[in-house]
């Protein structure tokens, strides 16, 4: 399993490098040199609706490697709801041959709109759609044999709604808190630049639904790898501790 670790964290790094490359140049070619703000081009970038009609074609083509599901919760009147896609290509996880997890998670904060299309490319990938360059299929599909990955391709759905709104600077959910200051490691810690309307951590751990369904997911499936995509910076933040419980 220790060898199965290292070599996934090692595909999986390429495997986003080698998307999300892609993109950047796409993105990149296609925008104009002025720094004013400017509308969402939907040449390229997709709405949340339609990105996340395209995931659920995606899935339906291939039944045999994909499952979704969309979970909800809610609380003092306020309601979320995250779509989660299962990817496991051959035969269902055995305590004879355990397969390694992996949970993939992106559109955390919502103006960062590359990372769900990065979701959306890791998922063409995954289907056989779309190829990576340069990886040998036959070596990449020996791998996927021995892993289930989950994917969360927009987690933020209630905030992304407000960027497409037309507050297109907003990182926050639908009511004002930034799920990335939402969970109980170092809940309410004010760094030096803190920014109270950036970073409201909310009135407690875990107080919005989208952080309560995201701590679901992880303490139902126990991932042995969590990647948290963000955009805005090229830096890979690790937990000092592999052996961090989720409480």
């Amino acid at each position: 399993m220790a060898d199965l670790l290292s070599l996934s964290l090692i595909l999986f790094f390429y495997f986003l490098l080698s998307s999300s490359q892609d993109l950047f140049l796409f993105v990149h070619a296609e925008s104009n040199n002025n720094l004013t703000v400017t509308p969402i081009n939907y040449d390229l970038y997709h709405s949340s609706g339609s990105l996340m009609h395209e995931i659920k074609a995606l899935v339906h083509r291939h039944p045999n490697k994909f499952s979704m599901e969309t979970v909800k919760a809610g609380n003092k009147g306020y309601g979320a709801e995250i779509a989660v896609v299962t990817y496991c290509k051959g035969k269902r996880d055995s305590p004879e041959k355990p397969k390694l997890r992996i949970l993939l998670s992106f559109g955390q904060h919502g103006r960062e709109l590359i990372t769900s299309e990065l979701a959306l490319r890791i998922l063409s990938i995954l289907s056989e759609e779309k190829l990576l360059p340069g990886m040998d299929q036959a070596s990449l599909n020996s791998i996927l044999d021995k892993v289930v990955i989950k994917v969360v391709p927009m987690e933020n759905l209630n905030g992304r709604k407000l960027v497409e709104a037309g507050d297109l600077c907003e990182r926050r959910n639908g009511r004002g808190v930034d799920l990335n200051r939402n969970w109980s490691v170092d809940w309410g810690k004010k760094e030096k630049d803190y920014d109270p309307y950036e970073e409201n951590p909310g009135t407690a751990p875990f107080s919005e639904p989208e952080s309560q369904i995201m701590r679901k997911l992880a303490v139902s499936f126990e991932p042995h790898i969590w990647v948290n995509v963000h955009s805005g910076m090229e830096v890979c933040l690790v937990n000092f501790s592999p052996f961090l419980k989720i409480k």
